[in-house]
């Protein structure tokens, strides 16, 4: 059965009146894990397009490059982003429910926010707004404010990301501890790791930009220190 399938059996066990929120405590293991990390990025895409106040072209063609939507599938995503949009719970209480099913401070959730920050720039623009909410999601999601930065420093393009940023190192770190951090990246970024923590293969092309952005990060630290 495919994910939209899954994610469409989980949305009919609501009961009535029952939100979203109701899913984050019952998809825990695999593989609803996956079907919870879909449905988490699309309802907390939902929430950050209302905290933007509108919806773009540009970012419904990110959920699309963020899963990979069949013809005919497009009605469960759709569904997933109404109901977001329509509840009555606020994001906050969507993202401490997501934190505590992946588990607070873990990769899963890394790789969530990941997501969200695709979203959020496919127009072109990244709004103080969105900031807020990203930075808000990070902290309820229990990860560390320093790789909220990395991953920001890899997807806002109003500047040149500082390289050690997008390595979550600081500055003048040694080159062998520069090494390590990439090289851990690296690991985390293997699409079998990311499998492993519930990202659905549909979003596992999330993986691609992120070692594009940590190795050109590594070169220009390393030629520096050459």
């Amino acid at each position: 059965m495919s994910i939209w399938r899954r994610i469409a059996a989980a949305l009919s066990a609501l009961a009535s009146g029952e939100g979203l929120a109701a899913l984050f405590d019952r998809l825990r293991s695999p593989p609803e894990r996956s079907v919870a990390f879909a449905i988490a990025v699309i309802a907390l895409g939902a929430k950050m397009a209302k905290a933007d106040g509108r919806v773009t072209r540009d970012e419904v063609t990110a959920f699309r490059e963020v899963f990979t939507i069949p013809p005919g599938e497009e009605e469960n995503a759709a569904r997933v982003f109404n109901l977001a949009r329509k509840d009555i719970a606020g994001f906050q209480d969507y993202a401490r429910r997501i934190g505590r099913m992946f588990g607070e401070g873990s990769e899963t959730l890394a790789d969530l926010l990941e997501g969200l920050f695709h979203i959020a720039v496919a127009d072109g623009a990244y709004h103080p707004a969105e900031d807020d909410f990203l930075h808000r999601v990070s902290v309820l999601f229990g990860l560390p404010d320093r790789q909220f930065r990395s991953i920001r420093a890899r997807f806002v393009p109003d500047a040149d990301p500082d390289p050690y940023d997008v390595l979550g190192v600081e500055p003048g770190t040694p080159v062998a501890e520069v090494r390590a951090a990439w090289r851990r990246l690296v690991r985390e970024t293997h699409p079998d790791r990311m499998l492993a923590r519930g990202v659905p293969e549909e979003a596992i092309k999330l993986a691609e930009k992120r070692l594009v952005a940590i190795n050109r990060a590594w070169r220009e630290i390393s030629g520096e220190a050459a």
